[in-house]
C-alpha cells in the first residue's frame, strides 16, 4: 500500500463549522482549516441563517448533515475541492417546494 493511500484513510474529522454568506469553512482535527465557496452548495446558499446553523457531525465526524435542508457533505469532498453533485433538475425542484411552503 502507497503512503497517499494510508493517507486517504487516515481522514481527519471536523471539529467545527463556519458558514457566511460567501464561505463554508472547516475546521480539522489535524489543524487544517479548508473554505470553499458557499456557492458550491446551492442548497446552503440559499438557506437561512437559522437553516444553515442546524447540523450535525455523521459518520464520526467524517461528514456534516444539514436535516432542514437535506444536505450532506463530507470531509473527503471538501479535501477534494469537489462540489455539490447535485442536478439542476434535482435542485430546482428542492428550491421550488421551499418557495411553495414559504
Amino acid at each position: 500500500m502507497n503512503s497517499l493511500t494510508n493517507e486517504l484513510l487516515e481522514m481527519p474529522t471536523i471539529q467545527q463549522v463556519t458558514v457566511t454568506d460567501d464561505t463554508l469553512s472547516v475546521d480539522l482535527s489535524d489543524g487544517r482549516t479548508i473554505s470553499v465557496p458557499i456557492a458550491w452548495y446551492p442548497r446552503l446558499l440559499h438557506a437561512s441563517i437559522e437553516e444553515r446553523n442546524d447540523y450535525r457531525f455523521i459518520a464520526g465526524g467524517n461528514g456534516i448533515h444539514w436535516n432542514q435542508l437535506d444536505e450532506d457533505i463530507s470531509i473527503k469532498n471538501l479535501i477534494l475541492g469537489q462540489p455539490s453533485g447535485e442536478s439542476q433538475k434535482s435542485f430546482q425542484r428542492w428550491l421550488s417546494s421551499r418557495v411553495a411552503t414559504v
